[in-house]
Parts: structure tokens; C-alpha cells; sequence
């Protein structure tokens, strides 16, 4: 039976600088809806005031995406939050194993990652692509996949918690984000199906510089 690629998203153990400087993610990720996230670290209750926007974000335009990081496209120059994680969703959400090795897909991925090394958790996002022998089984079956995303949100709780202290962010401006979107999975012999996708992330977006990836988490924060 033809094994397909797991959704992306489904592990991380995330740097624990990260989560004293991103109070707003600790508090979010303590939830009973994503309390693995960050170790179980103190929880706060849900808020609907909106988050502050990056002070960036309003002004910079969005540029045209980068140059390709061998198979896999790279990280668009976004200076906001929430399109840089749809752009980085869609990408997680999408392969083909008939043209890409999963040392390719990997090195495409880490293109998208922080700079900084003390708060990037590429662990988390390599977790999500198969190990090389499964993914050579998928190759086999010309396995390959699309995604199209619905919309990006910061969670509730994120937003509670830079009301709560609203210059935590500056810290390490690392911003939770939650996107949903579809996957659609095609293999030989006119297999094929797609599926509802969510994902939590946390992205890193410093004033005047464009939006990296630093972490992905195991469960969806609403």
C-alpha cells in the first residue's frame, strides 16, 4: 500500500532560549490546545485584542521571492508575519519526488530558517519530511504534492500575551502564526486525493529585514 508523505507540522522540541525571550509564543504554546509545544510552561487565558503589527510590516512592501534553493522554491522577501508563514506553509505543504531527493528537500527547507542559531529549531522541520528509504518509496510511485492556503491568524492566546507585555516581542520578534490550507497529492497510475491542512508556526520577522523560520510546532494553536 502506497505510503504517502505525513502532513508536516506533527513534531518539534524547540530551542529554550526561544522560550524565555518569546513570551507571547510560551504563553500560547502552554494551552491545552499546543501545551506540548513549549514544555508546559505557564499558561495565560484567551484574549481577542488584536496583536501589535510588527512596526515594519505596515509600511514595507512585499518584494518579489528569491532565488531558488535547488528543487525547492526559497523564502519570499516578506516583511509580515502572517503571509512570510503562509508562503513558509505552502512550501511544507509541497514536494515531488520525482524530481527532488529528500537531501534536496531538506536543504530547501533550512534555506527558509533564522540566521540565528540561538533561537532556529531546524529539528522541528526536518522532523517533518519522511526519513531517505520511505521517501525512495515515494519516489517509486512518483509521488508529488500541491498546496493551496486559506488564510494565516495569530493565535488567540499570542495575542493575549502581547497585550500582556507588549515589548516581549522585541526582544527576538518571534510571532506565532496558525495557517490553514489544502493539500493535494498525486502518485502513479492516477492515484491521488487532498486533504485539510493546519499548522502552528513561529516566524521571526527583526524591523527592516525580511521574515525566517524558526520553529514548527506539534499541534495547532486556535
Amino acid at each position: 500500500m502506497l505510503k504517502r508523505l505525513p502532513g508536516y507540522g506533527l513534531g518539534w522540541s524547540l530551542n529554550r532560549r526561544v522560550i524565555v525571550i518569546a513570551v507571547g509564543l510560551t504563553c500560547l504554546l502552554a494551552l491545552a490546545a499546543a501545551a506540548a509545544i513549549f514544555a508546559g510552561r505557564s499558561s495565560r487565558s484567551h484574549a481577542a485584542q488584536p496583536v501589535p503589527a510588527p512596526a515594519h510590516s505596515s509600511t514595507s512592501p512585499t518584494r518579489q521571492p528569491s532565488s531558488v534553493s535547488g528543487p525547492v522554491a526559497g523564502p519570499p522577501r516578506i516583511s509580515d508575519p502572517v503571509e512570510f508563514a503562509k508562503a513558509a506553509a505552502k512550501m511544507l505543504w509541497s514536494y515531488d519526488t520525482r524530481t527532488t531527493s529528500q537531501a534536496q528537500q531538506l536543504a530547501g527547507m533550512e534555506a527558509w530558517m533564522t540566521k540565528e542559531s540561538e533561537y532556529g529549531d531546524f529539528t522541528s522541520v526536518a522532523a517533518q519530511i519522511p526519513d531517505p528509504v520511505l521517501w525512495s518509496r515515494m519516489a517509486d510511485q512518483k509521488q508529488h504534492a500541491t498546496a493551496t492556503i486559506t488564510e494565516g491568524h495569530y493565535p488567540a492566546a499570542f495575542k493575549q500575551a502581547l497585550s500582556e507585555d507588549p515589548a516581549a516581542i522585541t526582544k527576538a520578534y518571534i510571532y506565532a502564526v496558525t495557517v490553514t490550507g489544502k493539500q493535494t497529492i498525486t502518485w502513479a497510475g492516477g492515484g491521488g486525493g487532498a486533504e485539510d491542512r493546519s499548522i502552528t508556526l513561529a516566524v521571526q520577522c527583526r524591523p527592516s529585514a525580511d521574515c525566517s523560520l524558526v520553529a514548527i510546532a506539534p499541534r495547532v494553536a486556535p
